[in-house]
């Protein structure tokens, strides 16, 4: 989906403040905030959602949460933080790709809005 937002962070055509990036995984601080860490964790690969099928994919799916685990200790989150991923509209979910939040050091609010 070329139109995707996080389809054009990833292609470098939006700015980000980029914190990780593979081949297959991109994390970002999140341009509102709803903790004193908030982290955006994506596939490269546009994927809506969760329960779209291309997100059954073990493979990607793990390299996802090992970015998170490393972003969370390279974050000094190690007394915790939360992974949320919202899936579809009726959850919360603002841009139609696959993204995880990761938040730590106390959530000032969630959900957002």
């Amino acid at each position: 989906m070329e139109q995707c937002l996080f389809c054009k962070i990833v292609a470098g055509e939006i700015p980000a403040d980029v914190v990780y990036h593979d081949d297959s995984v991109v994390a970002f601080r999140d341009i509102n905030p709803q903790a004193p860490v908030h982290l955006l964790v994506i596939p490269v690969q546009h994927i809506d959602r969760l329960t779209s099928e291309a997100a059954s994919d073990g493979k990607m799916l793990s390299q996802v949460f090992s970015v998170i685990a490393r972003l969370a200790r390279e974050h000094g989150l190690e007394k915790g933080f939360r992974v949320v991923s919202n899936c579809g509209e009726d959850a919360g979910q603002t841009v139609p790709h696959l993204h995880f939040h990761v938040l730590g050091r106390r959530c000032l609010h969630w959900p957002p809005g």
